[in-house]
């Protein structure tokens, strides 16, 4: 059987008659002050329908105001060719991430040592109908260069830390937080957390994702093991435990004013409301059999995103459709 190609394109397979949604993202922050951008190229396609492509950029600038956040949505997104994905004139293809939309711009380029993150805990999970979301990092983390361009202002990226990540599928769990931490020694932790909804039934948390200390990578979560969570769109305090006596206790946290506020689509036509910063701050307790607890700590630098089927949270939701 093969393995799971982290960076293949689902899109262009999917029949005809199905939904999809699908999405490569990459999440940099500068390591030196509250700085960071979050860029999103994702594909919609309903039942019955043709793909659209779209483009989705937020500067997270703990000195301004709140985000500057565009979306720009276009037809006939493409894989292949030496691109995972490409919107319009838009790219994002090995250790390379290009565009611009509506006075932004950015050329990255990014570079790692890790292996990829699968989230799910078995190979064929990731073909099989169940579950409905994908998800994996193909760069849990990675080193950033380029520049960056907002409204007239350039931003040159030298050294930034942060990851590559895509997900895929025909639903969106019902719930979900995404956590990312990364540090300039290596250290990291890129963890999602759902509540998957069955029938008229939905699930407690479910959590899977990976912490790395000192060099070491530690599974956490995944089924049967209990996960804590204490969630509000700007802050949440999580337990998730892991195989081998391992758990990562932690809390993130972002000022309001530097969280963004997106609608997410799902191919029947359902919406999410989704929560997020990427100058987030992040402490993690990691406890591991026969070793003392270890911290990871990233200040103005981590990710925290919830999506949520509520309305009244008090984020501003950004004038962009969905779908």
């Amino acid at each position: 059987m093969a393995r799971v190609n982290p960076t293949e394109a689902r899109f262009p397979s999917v029949p005809p008659g199905s939904g999809h949604y699908e999405s490569f993202y990459l999440k940099a922050c500068d390591p030196h002050r509250p700085l960071g951008v979050w860029i999103r190229y994702t594909v919609h396609k309903r039942p019955g329908g043709e793909p659209n492509g779209s483009l989705w950029f937020t500067l997270f600038d703990a000195a301004d105001d709140g985000p500057r956040a565009r979306k720009l949505t276009l037809p006939g997104p493409r894989a292949g060719g030496g691109e995972w994905i490409g919107v319009g004139e838009a790219a994002m293809r090995p250790g390379e991430a290009v565009g611009s939309l509506d006075g932004s711009a950015w050329e990255l380029r990014f570079e790692s040592g890790e292996e990829p993150l699968l989230h799910l805990p078995r190979d064929w999970m990731y073909r099989a109908p169940l579950p409905r979301t994908k998800l994996l990092s193909p760069v849990p983390w990675a080193r950033f260069d380029g520049s960056l361009w907002v409204d007239g202002r350039e931003i040159p990226v030298d050294g930034w830390r942060g990851m590559v990540g895509h997900n895929w599928g025909a639903q969106h769990a019902e719930r979900w937080i995404w956590l990312h931490a990364a540090t300039e020694s290596g250290d990291w932790l890129d963890a999602a957390i759902g509540r998957v909804r069955l029938g008229p039934l939905t699930t407690p948390w479910i959590a899977n994702g990976a912490v790395r200390l000192g060099g070491v990578r530690h599974a956490l979560g995944g089924p049967g093991r209990r996960v804590t969570v204490r969630e509000a769109p700007d802050r949440c305090e999580f337990v998730i435990p892991g195989p081998g006596g391992v758990s990562a206790a932690g809390r993130v946290a972002a000022a309001r004013k530097d969280v963004v506020g997106w609608v997410y689509a799902d191919p029947d036509g359902s919406e999410h409301h989704t929560a997020n910063c990427s100058i987030a701050d992040m402490r993690v307790s990691v406890e591991r059999e026969g070793a003392a607890p270890a911290v990871l700590a990233v200040e103005g630098g981590a990710a925290y995103e919830l999506g949520m089927r509520e309305r009244d949270h008090g984020i501003p939701i950004q004038p962009f459709p969905d779908g």
